[in-house]
């Protein structure tokens, strides 16, 4: 078994975290049975936000008989000191706890700061001081952001996507981070879908000792392949280098991954999802993207009255309006056959 500590906060779990935000997407009593299947199966770290809708209180449904022998860490986006009480409050009163393991800032615009005039690090500190949290950590999806955390020395984890897709920056944020033996918590680890061999995944960050993947699970198909890597760690071969370096050639560049920051549209487009429906339809099973339900979604792109919201709030710098377009010209030749998805070879 491979195991991984975060940095100075001294929690050692195995190499495979639960990220608990798809689980808001089943049914209550299927959510618990599965996040209680993956602890029974030996997976003791557990991520989660308040954001998550419900994802908090299954997991206080399906665990909270075994608090002490498992690591929850769940976030806050409240940018208030009152809204960062109330979040806290209701997190631990969901998760059926009286303590938080890591309590993180979610995706902040800046990084918090005692003294900068919002009072949010501070109320960390006040948390930490009470016992309702043990340890503060801060989660990113901007570079400049995320560098300033770790070189800050406040925060004890950073958690920041990274996968096999990430460059070099990114790599670079994992090696900062262990130099000043902060944790590095890998979010994206199958980048939103679009990795789909979980063995290449897995190997990928196994390379790197001081990272820990949280995979998004709401299957009890894809908790089974992750459970296995407990006994049996997937490993750099020959055969998954080869896949990378194939995925990496296909993936490259300007890539929607589907974080959902551009969210909610004024024209209610699905962004998230419609500004890379050509590679999801190259990636996985093409049905349920060709329904008429998802016919209609694609075609709210027309609807787009670029406002380029979605471009300001994007934290990868994307056109998202040329994105979106791009897509939709693919998705229109691919219901006229002129492109052959996976499902039609």
């Amino acid at each position: 078994m491979t195991t991984v500590t975060l940095g100075s906060t001294g929690i050692t779990v195995n190499k495979n975290a639960f990220g608990a935000l798809p689980v808001q997407r089943i049914p209550k009593e299927e959510g618990a049975a599965l996040l209680r299947r993956a602890y029974e199966g030996g997976i003791t770290f557990f991520d989660t936000a308040r954001a998550y809708s419900d994802s908090e209180e299954k997991i206080g449904l399906g665990l909270s008989d075994v608090r002490e022998h498992i690591y929850i860490a769940t976030k806050t986006m409240s940018t208030t000191v009152e809204g960062f009480w109330k979040d806290l409050e209701t997190s631990l009163s969901l998760l059926k706890t009286d303590y938080v393991d890591i309590y993180q800032f979610h995706n902040p615009s800046f990084c918090p700061k005692p003294g900068d005039g919002t009072g949010l690090y501070e109320a960390m500190l006040e948390a930490k001081e009470q016992g309702k949290i043990r340890h503060i950590g801060i989660t990113n999806h901007r570079l400049a952001v995320a560098v300033e955390a770790i070189e800050s020395g406040l925060y004890e984890t950073l958690q920041f996507p990274f996968c096999y897709l990430s460059g070099e920056k990114e790599t670079e944020l994992v090696r900062s981070c262990k130099e000043h033996n902060m944790g590095f918590i890998a979010m994206k680890s199958l980048s939103g879908g679009l990795i789909t061999n979980s063995a290449a995944a897995y190997a990928f960050a196994d390379q790197y000792d001081n990272v820990l993947p949280i995979w998004g699970i709401q299957k009890e198909s894809e908790l089974d392949e992750f459970l296995s890597y407990i006994d049996h760690p997937a490993s750099m071969t020959p055969e998954i280098r080869r896949l990378i370096d194939k995925d990496r050639a296909q993936l490259s560049g300007s890539f929607c991954r589907g974080c959902g920051y551009c969210m909610p549209c004024p024209a209610g487009i699905e962004i998230n999802n419609c500004a890379r429906m050509s590679l999801l339809l190259r990636r996985s099973p093409a049905a349920s993207h060709l329904s008429p339900e998802g016919q209609a979604k694609m075609m709210k792109i027309k609807d787009c009255l670029h406002c380029n919201k979605c471009m300001s709030h994007c934290p990868y710098g994307l056109n998202t309006p040329e994105l979106l377009a791009r897509n939709l010209k693919d998705y229109e030749e691919i219901l006229a056959g002129k492109v052959m998805t996976p499902d039609n070879f």
